[in-house]
């Protein structure tokens, strides 16, 4: 089970318009009286200016000039959700200025892989494009730069990874990561480097007068930015947290009509939508069309402007996310009984031809955490080659890079982040895989801790309520930077149980006075937490606040991450 820990802050409690549990929340991010203005209040005109990106002038330059030539520009993006709302942030604002050829290019995820490929080059130069602008990929992608410029082709490279020391021999680079770079964005996903690019361009539009005028507004492109920023997980601080929250504000209404359908469709529309909405509930369905490589892909039900296509689209996301849900609940199955012999005490490995590669991380992070492991995930083709996806448990400190770096004379390729990584290895050569990851996990003698689950506060079950579900709703947005509050209830009934469709768990807990009642939810629950569920025992519980939408009535409900018995 997990180990709790309570947010311990050395702050004076805040005081403001807002409810105790509020105060506490807050006060136990470390927050101070002076930060709340910005906190509640964040402003549009307090955005950071765009041209503060090293490369932004340049690559503006590039733009005008483009338009002015009358030139065709395609926008090459990954494709990922990042890469994707990136695409449309640009290919929906640049038509909204005026230019007239744009097109777009995404990677297929299997058959073409992640990167700015020299092939596609080669394919857009024969199409006509003269200027390529890459969103979320390309700062490490030389052969493709050297490809361009060999056959005549201008890049704008705008990503957020880190660069290496050497970069690509791009027309210029627009990344608040890259050395020099003053900005302070460095926390900007692909989608908002994309964001800002457009205001930049907007801005040298009205600030040339032989440049047409329009006044759309970029606001309504915020919609995408949310959408990238919150999938890529990068953190909800500074213009982050501003755009998003504006973003979230007017997401629920869009008109849109390709998101519009699919929200209607998940039953998300014309109400406010949370980060976690978005996140958890929205993205996925996008995210399956490029794991499964449907014939659909995401980035035309951003742009979709006809809701008779759009809905026909929306039909066959759901089938296609019906497909990857049980085709990952089969491979999560195997996976677990081949794993039933499984000795190693520091990482898991499971590897088979029945494994879809577009589910492989999703497997990979499952095991992870069931096992509390690092887990290597591998699905293997007829020819015996094994592509492969791994995932550390929350609150590792060890990096797949490195575990992987010691393999690398049995792996055709790999890389990656620190806490998700992917690698290429043949069947033949799955043992010495296997004995290196052995040998290096020995070395890095990492001392197996239990995953640490930092609340915020305790309360009672009285202290919900209406205002304060309100207040809740108030100081979000969400996410990684400024997780969700997390409450710990002590002691609660459990008054009844019941097992909903998906293995999920709807349960009706009470104070031990029975006065005051909530529903709670427990997703996905382990074998572990299910053995303690007990009609009438009373518990310690971990859960989130929010609201239950259902019959066109809105309850609260607690959403249970960890319970104890009393």
């Amino acid at each position: 089970m997990f180990q709790w820990k309570e947010k311990s802050a050395q702050v004076s409690k805040l005081t403001g318009p807002f409810p105790d549990l509020i105060a506490r929340v807050l006060a136990s991010r470390g927050l101070t009286q002076s930060d709340l203005d910005e906190l509640l209040n964040p402003k549009l005109s307090d955005l950071k200016d765009p041209f503060v990106l090293k490369g932004m002038k340049e690559a503006t330059d590039r733009l005008v000039t483009a338009f002015k030539n009358n030139e065709k520009i395609c926008i090459y993006a990954d494709f990922d959700l990042d890469g994707t709302s990136g695409l449309a942030i640009l290919k929906y604002g640049f038509e909204k200025i005026g230019f007239q050829h744009v097109a777009y290019y995404q990677p297929k995820r299997l058959s073409e892989g992640y990167g700015f490929h020299a092939e596609a080059v080669e394919e857009l130069k024969n199409l006509g494009i003269s200027l390529i602008v890459t969103v979320d990929v390309g700062i490490t992608s030389f052969k493709a730069f050297e490809k361009a410029k060999e056959l005549g082709v201008d890049v704008i490279l705008t990503d957020h990874h880190l660069p290496a020391d050497e970069l690509p021999q791009a027309l210029c680079i627009v990344n608040p990561n890259q050395k020099d770079c003053p900005s302070g964005l460095g926390y900007l996903c692909g989608a908002g480097v994309a964001f800002y690019l457009l205001r930049a361009v907007k801005r040298a539009f009205y600030d040339d007068p032989d440049l047409p005028k329009n006044e759309w507004d970029l606001k309504e492109v915020l919609e995408f930015f949310c959408i990238g920023t919150l999938t890529d997980m990068v953190p909800l601080v500074g213009d982050n947290r501003t755009l998003v929250k504006y973003g979230l504000k007017s997401f629920g209404q869009t008109q849109k009509a390709g998101l519009k359908a699919l929200l209607e469709a998940l039953r998300l529309h014309d109400r406010e939508l949370t980060s976690q909405d978005v996140a958890i509930r929205f993205a996925p369905k996008l995210n399956a069309l490029s794991r499964m490589e449907s014939d659909i892909l995401p980035a035309q039900i951003y742009l979709e402007t006809d809701h008779r296509k759009a809905n026909q689209m929306v039909d066959r996301i759901l089938e296609n996310n019906e497909t990857r849900q049980s085709l990952q609940g089969d491979a999560e199955a195997k996976a677990l009984k081949i794993l039933e012999t499984w000795t190693e005490p520091d990482f898991v490995y499971v590897s088979s031809p029945y494994f879809h590669r577009g589910i492989i991380g999703l497997i990979a992070t499952k095991l992870s955490q069931q096992f509390n492991r690092p887990a290597f995930v591998g699905s293997e083709n007829s020819e015996g080659m094994i592509v492969g996806s791994s995932r550390t448990p929350q609150g590792s400190e060890i990096s797949l890079v490195e575990a992987l770096r010691s393999a690398e004379t049995v792996l055709n390729r790999h890389g990656g982040h620190a806490a998700a990584a992917g690698f290429e290895l043949h069947a033949k050569n799955q043992e010495a895989f296997k004995g290196f990851l052995k040998a290096y996990f020995e070395n890095a003698k990492h001392e197996k801790r239990p995953i640490e689950i930092d609340f915020d506060t305790t309360a009672d079950l009285s202290e919900i309520s209406t205002h304060v579900m309100k207040w809740y709703d108030f100081i979000g947005p969400f996410g990684v930077g400024f997780q969700i509050p997390l409450i710990k209830f002590d002691p609660v009934s459990l008054l009844s149980m019941k097992e909903l469709k998906g293995g999920h768990y709807k349960l009706s807990l009470s104070d031990t006075t029975h006065s005051h009642k909530v529903d709670a939810l427990v997703f996905s629950p382990s074998e572990k937490l299910v053995d303690l569920l007990s009609v009438g025992q009373q518990y310690q519980v971990l859960s989130e606040l929010q609201w239950n939408y259902f019959n066109g009535r809105k309850t609260i409900q607690l959403l249970v991450k960890d319970l104890k018995l009393l």
